[in-house]
């Protein structure tokens, strides 16, 4: 019991110390239009990476919100909430972060688990609606944001584009058209 509060505390902290501030966040200094397709997409995944914390409330916001009448639903989802946090994401792993490349049995015993437990949970609720209305309106909500805010400021540096070597100045095997 002492090692699970331990791992708790260590995936809390660590979540914590990632987390930005909502006036950062919300920083309306901070936002400007895209000037193309790809800088939208590069701008989009390094907020995502950013304000995964952030992201990730408002999510659980809206669901909530959208679960407002259905008490019971609120309760199961967070014991669910609850189990993911604690069983899969707070664990310890050196390896990235890849839902379906799990590399111990356990793991996919767990994760098969807490997806069955969660199914069930929405259906015998029957708040399959409200889900997937809480997450379309969080992912415009996200993508929206993410697009929009500007990443130009500091520490973004270790960030990597997803386009890679077709962004260089022609030192990749791409050359400028």
């Amino acid at each position: 019991m002492s090692e699970t509060l331990s791992n708790f505390k260590e995936a809390t902290l660590s979540i914590m110390s990632t987390r930005h501030s909502w006036t950062e966040f919300l920083s309306l200094s901070s936002l400007s239009l895209p000037s193309s397709l790809s800088e939208t997409t590069t701008r989009i995944g390094i907020n995502l990476t950013r304000f995964l914390f952030n992201y990730s409330s408002i999510l659980l916001f809206i669901l909530l919100l959208t679960l407002v009448y259905h008490p019971l639903a609120i309760i199961l989802l967070l014991i669910a909430f609850s189990g993911w946090y604690f069983l899969f994401f707070s664990r310890d792993s050196s390896e990235p972060f890849l839902l379906f490349n799990l590399v111990s049995l356990d793991e996919r015993v767990v994760v098969a688990a807490l997806s069955v437990f969660s199914f069930v949970a929405i259906a015998v609720t029957g708040v399959w609606w409200n889900v997937v209305t809480a997450v379309v309106a969080a992912a415009a909500v996200v993508c929206l944001h993410g697009a929009l805010r500007r990443t130009d400021e500091g520490g973004l540096d270790d960030y990597e584009s997803p386009y890679g070597p077709m962004l260089s100045d022609g030192a990749g095997p791409y050359s400028a058209v």
